[in-house]
């Protein structure tokens, strides 16, 4: 059995560091392109059942939604978030709109920030606020 197979390179600072922090930057990148990847091969499957059997399961729906946005700085995946998006907005207008407001606030270049990534990922889901607000009088 191999131990740490992925060991973290240490990284050295400095003048003479700087190869070696673009090779962990590089890295980086290869592992979230993996990622990335993965994510398509593990969703797409998921959305087209959803499609396909014109599912109306909103707690499913919105769980894809929210496992699909992480992955939305990827073309495939945005393809498959917008495909959801649309099947969802006949089911639930509201909602999907949040989703919509949720990968804007997320990925829009003009807009993309570390805070409003933690913002939208504290934000409630759709459902667990209209299950929580309290009704109108």
């Amino acid at each position: 059995m191999r131990k740490n197979a992925h060991k973290s390179r240490k990284v050295r600072t400095g003048r003479d560091g700087s190869e070696d922090l673009l090779l962990a930057v590089t890295e980086i990148a290869r592992h979230i392109q993996v990622l990335n990847r993965q994510a398509v091969r593990e969703y797409s499957p998921i959305v087209e059942a959803i499609l396909l059997n014109r599912s109306r399961d909103v707690r499913h729906i919105e769980r894809t939604l929210d496992g699909l946005l992480d992955f939305c700085g990827y073309e495939p995946v945005v393809q498959l978030y917008r495909r959801l998006c649309r099947h969802y907005y006949a089911i639930d207008q509201a909602a999907t709109v949040y989703y919509v407001n949720a990968y804007r606030e997320l990925w829009d270049a003009e807009k993309s920030t570390v805070s409003s990534h933690k913002k939208a990922h504290h934000v409630s889901t759709p459902r667990a606020k209209k299950a929580h607000s309290a009704p109108s009088a």
